[in-house]
Parts: C-alpha cells; sequence; structure tokens
C-alpha cells in the first residue's frame, strides 16, 4: 500500500473510532502514514486506540463539542450512530471546517429486493446524504452490504453453547463483507485522490443463505452445527427489548424478499484494494475463538 508523507496532509478525523468499522480505519490511515484524529464518545475507551492517534471526545448530538477535532482537519470518516435531530448541524459544521467527507451509508439505492424494503435506518441515510450533497463538500459515499460480523450477534451465543442455530428465512440470500475491507476502502478513499464524488456498494465475494453461512463457520470451526427454520413470529418474540420493533421488522422483510434471490453482488472491494475481498470462511477462520470462547 501506497503511504504518503505526514507533511503533505491534514489530519482525517475518524467518527466512531472505536466501532467495527472506524477503529480498522485508524490503523489503515495510521499504516499509511496519514495523521488521524479519533473521535470518541466516552473517555475511557481512549486506551483501544492507538498511541499515534489524536484522541478527541465528541458526541453527535452536541455538534459544537466537535468543534476542537474539526479545526485544521482535512477530511472526515462520518459514521451516524445517533438520532436524526441533528445531523443537519452537524454537517454544517463538517462542511465549515473541512474540505471532504466519508459517509459510511447503506445500499438503499440498490435494485435488488434485499434492499428495497422499508428501513428507517435508509431514510435517515438517505437524508444524510442529501444534507451533504447540499453543502458543496467533496464526499465519497461507502454502502456496506449485510457485515460478516452479524453473525457475532446472531449465532454466536447458541454456537458456544453448542446448541441448534435457530434463525428465520434460512434460504434468504446475503453476501457478507468482511469489516477489514470496508475499513480498508473507506480508509483508502479519505487520502487517495479520484474518489470524489464516488458512491460503492461493498459486498462480500458470494451470494449464501443463511443455513450455507451457518455451514460455513461450523466448517471453519471444524464441526458440523445444525441449523432449524424459525417463523417470523417467534424471531418477533425474542427480539423484544433487544432490538426496537422497526428494525425487526425491516430485516424479516428483507430476508423474506431474499428468498430465492441470489445476493446482489458487487466488484468495488477488489476494484479500490486491488485484492479480492475476503470470503466468509475467511473471516469465520479469522474469528473462530468468539464462536468458541466466552464474548
Amino acid at each position: 500500500m501506497g503511504g504518503v508523507h505526514q507533511t503533505d496532509i491534514p489530519p482525517v478525523l475518524v467518527t466512531g473510532a472505536t466501532g467495527r468499522v472506524g477503529r480498522v480505519v485508524v490503523d489503515r490511515l495510521l499504516e499509511a502514514g496519514v495523521p488521524v484524529r479519533a473521535l470518541i464518545h466516552r473517555a475511557e475507551t481512549a486506551a483501544t486506540l492507538p498511541a499515534k492517534a489524536e484522541v478527541f471526545t465528541g458526541d453527535l448530538t452536541v455538534p459544537e463539542s466537535l468543534d476542537p477535532a474539526l479545526k485544521g482537519a482535512g477530511a472526515v470518516l462520518l459514521v451516524w450512530t445517533a438520532p436524526p435531530e441533528t445531523a443537519e448541524a452537524v454537517v454544517a459544521r463538517l462542511a465549515a471546517h473541512v474540505r471532504r467527507v466519508v459517509f459510511l451509508s447503506s445500499p438503499h439505492q440498490t435494485p435488488h429486493p434485499f434492499f428495497r424494503q422499508p428501513n428507517p435506518m435508509a431514510v435517515l441515510h438517505a437524508d444524510i446524504e442529501r444534507l451533504i450533497a447540499a453543502t458543496g463538500l467533496e464526499s465519497t459515499i461507502i454502502r456496506p452490504g449485510m457485515f460478516a460480523s452479524n453473525s457475532l450477534a446472531w449465532w454466536a451465543p447458541a454456537i458456544r453453547a453448542g446448541e441448534v442455530v435457530r434463525w428465520p428465512y434460512g434460504a434468504a440470500e446475503t453476501a457478507p463483507v468482511d469489516d477489514r475491507d470496508v475499513a480498508a476502502v473507506a480508509a483508502r478513499t479519505l487520502y487517495e485522490d479520484g474518489h470524489v464524488g464516488a458512491d460503492h456498494v461493498l459486498t462480500g465475494p458470494e451470494s449464501l443463505t443463511h443455513a450455507a453461512q451457518v455451514e460455513v463457520i461450523g466448517d471453519a470451526l471444524g464441526r458440523r452445527i445444525a441449523f432449524e427454520e424459525m417463523t417470523p413470529d417467534e424471531f418477533r418474540r425474542l427480539s423484544e427489548g433487544t432490538a426496537p420493533g422497526s428494525v425487526v421488522d425491516m430485516l424479516l422483510a428483507a430476508w423474506s424478499a431474499a428468498v430465492g434471490q441470489p445476493a446482489y453482488l458487487t466488484t468495488a472491494v477488489a476494484d479500490i484494494l486491488g485484492t479480492a475481498p475476503r470470503t466468509l470462511r475467511q473471516w469465520a477462520a479469522d474469528h473462530a475463538t468468539a464462536f468458541t470462547e466466552g464474548p
């Protein structure tokens, strides 16, 4: 990977710097010689970041709290993890301080039934994209599909306990993308020229049903994991208190629409990084201990 000289460029601010994408973006930028500012919500999480990153505490719900981190920065990775009310004020602040923004969005414009279901998160993402476009900021939109790491929340508890994995719509097909590939693409677009105005839908390399994904994880662990279909109503009941009803409805609608439909695949990861996207098998092998040891 071509490095850049620290003196050439102003620092990049990474919001959501301890999250599953932001944390890896911090590492990739530092490896490329890009000075990094890491925005965190709680000061106690600073210890999880590399010493070379300059750490700032700030909160997307308090737009003015971002000013110290933005002052003198050249670009921002925006990962929106807050309610929508302050989005307009935050984007206005970005535009006042920096030249470019890379926004971690979702594939809500993708012409595939999986992504065409009513989705409150997609509405928020589309609104933020409109706000960014209206400012005249140099922007790049990154749209990861289903994350491979979702399986840690979904299936790891049953797998660790040696139980059957029960899940709705076992025949629904998705193309899980490795968080590390998403982060590497985001980092590249933050410091490399040629990505202004780009809109990248990122997917893994293969379409796999839920049942097949559980099988792939089992292969990586060297054992067979039994999979059983669960009804949507049962999934709703079991999800009470763990996820908002609107999110549960959105997932069920998307999975229902994806049954018997090969997942939407793109070559964006390979096009940008010059290396093939990681397979779910690679991801599972690298995260095997998460399925065998306590969370």
